[in-house]
């Protein structure tokens, strides 16, 4: 049975990931986390760390010895990037290359996914939609900076090292559990908490007009589990579902199924100080690679994000 170590797991992807790993793919699963976090998942044994100690991620990786890294450990909020952009920068790339070291110094080669953006590509010009992996990246925002710096780093380690290094963008991926401070879960909740008599019925938003690749986590994870069996070392990967929506068609959909009558109004606290007008992705490689594409059509996300919350709240 093939062992698989998720760095980073306590976060709503890592949950996922470990049960489609486990119950899917078979494979034995451990998983990391800050010991602060808590991972409920009884399909992984949970070992707590903290990858700005590169000493600590060694002495794991020595006990378990992997045959595939998920490197999954981020500062993954664009919003709190632009807050604490050096808390970003450490996280993102000194954490990454910590465990690239880590794994320099095992006496075999375990293949390893990190975890980038689609936000890395950031400006993007006309004609450039759909955006491929050999487009040209002008990273938009600190966080997409950090992952574009992660991705090159990489890139240079596969290559230098001759590690089995995959790099991937995944574009913006949803689903029930996502935690509010994302924009589909956050649109989610305010309406639940609207149609159960918990604020008024106003949703308070940010901007509306950006356009972007949405896909569900389950996808997601499922994408991550083929690349890092099927993808080219030092080659990057997108993932999404390949066609982008604007955040104003998503509200509407949301609230299109809400039992509740709902009004919108722009926060100017939710408006980042930059944004990327249309992100969207082209998974031709992806297919091709790993015969992978999206299944879950985003209706049907949305549907069980609204039901999560109805649960919750």
């Amino acid at each position: 049975m093939k062992k698989a170590l998720i760095i980073g797991a306590a976060g709503f992807v890592g949950n996922y990931l470990i049960t489609h790993l486990s119950q899917d793919c078979n494979m034995q699963v451990y998983a990391t986390k800050l010991p602060q976090e808590t991972i409920q998942n009884t399909y992984a044994k949970v070992y707590d760390l903290d990858i700005l100690y590169k000493q600590d991620i060694i002495d794991i990786l020595f006990e378990i010895r992997p045959d595939y890294i998920f490197h999954l450990a981020a500062q993954s909020s664009v919003g709190v990037a632009w807050k604490n952009p050096a808390l970003t920068i450490d996280v993102n790339i000194k954490g990454s290359v910590n465990m690239m070291d880590a794994v320099r110094e095992l006496f075999y080669k375990p293949r390893i996914l990190l975890i980038g953006s689609g936000e890395e590509y950031g400006h993007i010009k006309e004609g450039e939609t759909p955006i491929s992996e050999e487009n040209h990246i002008r990273p938009g925002n600190i966080y997409a900076s950090t992952k574009a710096c992660q991705n090159m780093i990489g890139n240079i380690y596969a290559r230098a090292y001759d590690m089995q290094v995959m790099m991937v963008r995944a574009f913006n991926h949803i689903g029930p559990a996502q935690a509010p401070i994302f924009v589909v879960s956050d649109f989610c909740k305010q309406v639940v908490e609207i149609e159960k008599g918990l604020r008024e019925p106003v949703m308070y938003v940010g901007n509306l007009k950006a356009m972007r690749d949405f896909t569900d986590v389950r996808d997601v994870v499922r994408a991550y589990a083929l690349l890092i069996e099927k993808g080219v070392p030092g080659e990057t990967y997108n993932v999404g579902c390949g066609h982008a929506i604007s955040i104003q068609d998503i509200l509407k959909l949301i609230i299109s199924k809400s039992t509740s009558s709902v009004r919108v109004e722009i926060d100017p606290n939710k408006i980042r100080p930059v944004d990327v007008p249309i992100i969207e992705a082209d998974i031709s490689k992806i297919k091709a690679a790993a015969n992978w594409e999206p299944k879950i059509p985003l209706d049907q996300t949305i549907q069980e994000t609204l039901d999560y919350w109805r649960a919750r709240i």
